[in-house]
């Protein structure tokens, strides 16, 4: 029972958390793949038509469509926003919670802030990549007529 007790463990736990879920996403997006072949497979060998199939199960092409470029633009900004203010929240979280308790050292969280605040901003060097790109193609992307979200 002393590896239970080791710092070690909630890290080692983490990954192997984060690992399970990706080894577990993949396998079922084969079993879907799987499922699907055999029920093509399945109609088939009952005589339906190819184009009844395709009716019923897709084309298969579901990952070959284009992506919408403002879909994109809209979600680096909106990743952007979200992260650059979770990122200020808890920068001034830690900041508050060093003033109200009185110790210095719960500064250091503040570091925690950081991270998504880092992230955010790249986020926004995307969004602006993004946009200086599409304007190339002769696409103008301005703030008011982004078009993104109005779908809702």
């Amino acid at each position: 029972m002393d590896f239970m007790m080791s710092p070690f463990i909630v890290p080692v736990a983490g990954c192997a958390v984060g690992a399970v879920a990706i080894v577990s996403g993949i396998w079922f997006e084969a079993q879907q793949r799987r499922n699907k072949a055999e029920q093509r497979m399945a109609m088939i060998a009952r005589g339906v038509p190819i184009a009844e199939i395709e009716r019923l199960l897709g084309s298969g092409d579901d990952e070959k469509r284009v992506r919408d470029p403002l879909r994109s633009l809209g979600n680096a900004r909106r990743a952007g926003i979200v992260l650059v203010s979770l990122g200020v929240g808890l920068v001034l979280f830690f900041v508050a919670l060093s003033a109200v308790v009185q110790v210095r050292e719960v500064l250091a969280g503040a570091a925690v802030g950081l991270i998504p605040l880092a992230i955010g901003v790249g986020f926004f060097v995307d969004y602006n990549l993004q946009k200086r790109e599409l304007s190339r193609f002769g696409l103008e992307v301005g703030a008011e007529s982004s078009g993104v979200g109005s779908d809702r």
